[in-house]
């Protein structure tokens, strides 16, 4: 009989692409997983992962059993949703994916909140960008995503996926002290031309967001620096190397040589929770989502200054 943890650990692989990256998803090892995938390979007396560069590659049996795996994954779901919606209380295992900014300004809250009045509740969360976490809530690979769209790049709305929204995240320009718009207390897009950008790599929303927008105004931005986290392109900004546009939510107070300016009209990101279909009926979603809409009505970080 196969084993539904080792065809847990496949899945997982096939999901994050490599041994390492469905370790951290799962909370186990490397070591761990590989060793679930030869207990399995030993059970199929099937190779399921053969070496592809420096990572691998499902085979075609590999992939049949990815299938079934999500389809015995799904059942056990719907079980554990039944049996959690009878006791009406949140409990067992939830799996929560945050993008970076969120994970830093608004889970840890939500998280305390959750362990405090729901012992029963082991909520785990793994820092995940939004454009990936979409595709692993509809594949089974987390139970919850907390991700952000922008005006120019909606969300994607995949088949067997809910949403709700929790907030929307203001955007501030930043710029050095003593730069011309430091002194504004608010500035047009069209006024953006000529400016040295700061700015996640390509590929980000904020990234594409930033291009699209300075285009539409008649500007090709130039950009100078970049960099994945937020608190690293604020210290740029405040060494003066640039400008920057970024989001109030997780960023923290800013250092000294950063000045805040409003652009006008000013940048809004909306932040919505993703689960899978039927999956709200669980208590540990609706409570998880519940939270998160108090904790953002009432939290300080998407605030201004």
């Amino acid at each position: 009989m196969l084993d539904l943890q080792r065809l847990r650990a496949l899945h997982a692989v096939s999901v994050h692409g490599t041994v390492g990256a469905a370790a951290a998803a799962l909370g186990y090892t490397p070591s761990a997983v590989s060793q679930q995938i030869a207990k399995l390979e030993r059970e199929t007396r099937t190779t399921l992962l053969e070496r592809e560069g420096r990572g691998v590659r499902l085979t075609d049996e590999a992939r049949q059993l990815v299938t079934a795996a999500q389809e015995l994954m799904a059942i056990v779901e719907r079980a554990e949703t039944d049996l959690e919606e009878r006791r009406g209380v949140p409990a067992g295992r939830l799996t929560v994916a945050a993008f970076p900014s969120a994970a830093r300004g608004l889970m840890p809250g939500v998280l305390a909140d959750l362990a405090r009045r729901h012992p029963a509740l082991d909520a785990r969360l793994t820092e995940i960008d939004p454009h990936l976490s979409v595709d692993l809530v509809a594949k089974g690979a987390v139970d919850l995503a907390v991700v952000h769209d922008w005006d120019i790049a909606p969300l994607p709305a995949p088949a067997g996926v809910e949403q709700a929204v929790i907030g929307d995240d203001l955007c501030d320009l930043l710029v050095p002290e003593g730069h011309p718009f430091a002194g504004r207390t608010a500035v047009r897009r069209a006024d953006l031309g000529g400016e040295r950008w700061i700015c996640q790599p390509p590929g980000r929303v904020c990234h594409d967001w930033l291009l699209r927008t300075l285009r539409a105004a008649g500007h090709e931005p130039e950009v100078v620096h970049q960099a994945d986290e937020n608190p690293t392109l604020v210290a740029l900004v405040a060494a003066g190397l640039g400008v920057a546009l970024i989001p109030r939510l997780g960023r923290g107070p800013l250092p000294a040589g950063v000045v805040e300016v409003a652009l006008d009209p000013m940048p809004v990101r909306r932040l919505y929770a993703l689960w899978r279909t039927g999956a709200a009926r669980r208590p540990a979603i609706a409570e998880t989502v519940r939270t998160l809409q108090e904790r953002w009505s009432g939290a300080a970080a998407h605030t201004p200054r």
